[in-house]
């Protein structure tokens, strides 16, 4: 961060580097929302604030088909993109519509749906809470499961007409979906295919910096962070996407700073695009839900959020402790994507979990992917978009024989 500040100072004493133009060129979608960026590239959209069983109000986006409308007789198959922490859902549209899975899957005639979890900078509402109450920060990725994640999938198929849909979750987006199919199977009924982007259910292994949140006692943190929101977009960060990563003499420092988040790989990063990038996110989330992570992480299991004494667990919980979450239970077809150079979703943690899945239809391992790389990376279409539309067609075409044809499981 201290080479983003440095850079920052450069600018704000000395003016823009350079004279040419192509130094400090903008991309216009760093200032847009997301509604503005689907437009942008001529695709369509729509706009759904859907509601939660516990009040939270979800900002959701549509892309119901691709450039070209193509009539067809039956509904296009419903994907839903769900991303992951202190991110949105501008994560799957942020690079060229080439390289951008919602925009790939709506080209390739499905219906896709983004999802935005609780708090982030389009789902910050509440039907009584105010977000600038500790009451409404009062979650972790356990509400993302048991109330966000139901009241989405329901709200699409009511919409759509389809009894199934098509899941894609990366980071976050996958520990959402591991914790809400295995305590809720008849949400799981509603899924076809399970596709896990570097998938996150311990932190054992990961070397993270915002991992280090687990030496620090609870109270340290919220002295740190307070007990409300955890690393939205602020004005700082837009002058820092805009007036500085937009330019090339400074791509390397902004570069480095979401290499040392994700795990390095240069060369399957789109430089000239990190303002949109650094412009998107952070997205927020709450500091409970990173105080979770630091407890999974501290456990090196996967459970609920321990509220911190025996009674306020048996309210949340039904139990004294924390529930242990378990994924043998899941019985949808999973498929799994994993970075042999992502320090969050280690692959010492991806060996542990990849036993549990009971439904393992694909896996596949890119050894010089990064964390951010699955959908930031310019190959991902060769490397993991082209498979994922693959097995959806398949299973389309003939789903009583998917399994075997899937990848020889």
């Amino acid at each position: 961060m201290w080479q983003l500040l440095a850079a920052a100072c450069w600018i704000l004493l000395h003016g823009p580097v350079g004279s040419s133009k192509e130094s400090s060129t903008t991309n216009p979608e760093a200032k847009m929302n997301i509604s503005q960026i689907i437009s942008y590239w001529g695709y369509p959209y729509e706009k759904y604030d859907v509601v939660t069983q516990d009040g939270y109000i979800l900002g959701i986006y549509r892309i119901p088909h691709g450039k070209e409308c193509q009539r067809k007789p039956d509904p296009r198959p419903a994907v839903y993109l769900q991303h992951g922490v202190i991110s949105s859902a501008t994560d799957w549209i942020s690079n060229l519509p080439n390289n951008s899975l919602a925009f790939l899957l709506a080209d390739n005639g499905y219906d896709v749906w983004l999802g935005n979890s609780r708090g982030n900078t389009w789902s910050r509402k509440h039907l009584k809470l105010s977000p600038k109450s500790s009451e409404y920060w009062a979650f972790s990725f356990d509400e993302m499961a048991k109330y966000d994640l139901p009241a989405t999938i329901n709200f699409i198929t009511e919409k759509t007409g389809q009894e199934q849909l098509y899941y894609v979750g990366h980071s976050q987006g996958t520990t959402i979906a591991f914790v809400a199919f295995s305590i809720n199977p008849e949400l799981a009924k509603r899924i076809k295919i399970y596709f896990a982007l570097a998938p996150v259910t311990t932190l054992k292994y990961s070397q993270n910096p915002l991992k280090k949140l687990k030496t620090l006692p609870r109270r340290a943190v919220k002295i740190l962070f307070g007990d409300k929101m955890f690393r939205s977009q602020t004005k700082f960060d837009q002058f820092i996407a805009t007036k500085v990563c937009n330019r090339k003499v400074f791509h390397r420092a902004c570069s480095n700073f979401l290499f040392a988040m994700a795990g390095f790989n240069a060369k399957n990063l789109n430089m000239s695009r990190l303002d949109v990038y650094f412009s998107q996110t952070p997205a927020g989330t709450s500091v409970q839900n990173m105080l979770h992570w630091a407890q999974v992480a501290n456990s090196g299991q996967f459970h609920g959020f321990d509220w911190g004494n025996p009674d306020q667990n048996n309210l949340h919980f039904q139990q004294p402790t924390p529930p242990l979450y378990n994924i043998t239970k899941i019985e949808v077809p999973t498929a799994v994507w994993s970075g042999g150079q992502d320090i969050v979703a280690d692959p010492k943690d991806i060996e542990i979990l990849l036993p549990q899945i009971a439904n393992l239809i694909y896996y596949k391992n890119i050894p010089y992917y990064n964390h951010v790389d699955f959908y930031l990376g310019m190959d991902a279409p060769q490397e993991i978009y082209q498979d994922i539309i693959r097995l959806m067609k398949e299973y389309s075409q003939n789903c009583q024989y998917f399994f075997l044809q899937a990848s020889g499981f």
